[in-house]
């Protein structure tokens, strides 16, 4: 067995136990690879063990492992016809990247103004295809956090225009809990999202918010319990990350 899956066996075996505590089905939650900064190669082997969603952080480097990837993805010949290889785009999207998004991932889950979902749209249209998004919300103080803030005009600005944006699909929301915090804080973090989304479902009966992603690879078993329907897990399933030496996006 591979350290690869290895990792995987003791990861599924965490979420199942989350699952259990929590008193919901382990088909409740989606598991997201986070494979930003791994090889082609890696993404490859996670696959041939069963993975099919991934989450890149950057144009710029999934740009260089799609070729590689094709045969996995929709209609590529190693792909179960029913279960291709899914690519979102998780990290901050600037809007005039927004085309080449697009025509590379699966889905954008970073959505955070109406001025990307406006570019992304329309890309899509061009395209001809319907782009899955979600909407991501700053629930940290931090920084370096990039989203939405739920509270500004702007949020609802975005929820109200969403409907018009014929190529989009909006499937729910992404959030990431503050670093190094007490345990408490992270599950406040994640319940603050869940009750946003159904604060912004029943205001916004137009939209289709059933995905809660949040949660990562030292904090998705709490996330799991306030509700996540998807985790998003890099670490602790292929080991300590390289760090990025490309251009900054």
């Amino acid at each position: 067995m591979t350290l690869l899956a290895e990792n995987l066996e003791r990861l599924e075996e965490a979420i199942a136990a989350a699952c259990r505590k929590a008193g919901r089905p382990r088909g409740d939650v989606e598991l997201m690879a986070v494979s930003k900064t791994y090889p082609a190669e890696t993404i490859i082997e996670a696959a041939e063990l069963g993975l099919r969603m991934f989450g890149e952080s950057r144009v710029q480097e999934f740009a260089a492992k799609a070729a590689e990837l094709e045969g996995w993805r929709a209609g590529g010949s190693n792909a179960a016809a029913d279960e291709p290889m899914l690519v979102h785009l998780i990290g901050h999207l600037q809007s005039n990247k927004a085309a080449r998004a697009v025509e590379l991932f699966d889905a954008v889950d970073s959505v955070d103004s109406l001025r990307l979902a406006q570019r992304l749209n329309e890309a899509a249209g061009k395209l001809r295809k319907r782009l899955p998004v979600l909407i991501e919300v700053k629930l940290s103080p931090e920084e370096t956090k990039a989203g939405l803030e739920p509270e500004l005009a702007e949020a609802a600005q975005l929820l109200e225009r969403l409907p018009e944006l014929a190529h989009l699909h909006v499937r729910g929301l992404m959030t990431i809990a503050p670093w190094a915090v007490a345990e408490d804080v992270t599950r406040c973090c994640f319940r603050s999202l869940r009750e946003l989304r159904d604060r912004w479902a029943a205001a916004h009966t137009h939209l289709k918010l059933d995905v809660l992603s949040m949660g990562m690879s030292g904090d998705f078993a709490l996330a799991i319990e306030e509700g996540a329907t998807r985790i998003r897990v890099g670490t602790a399933l292929f080991g300590k990350r390289a760090k990025w030496t490309g251009d900054p996006e």
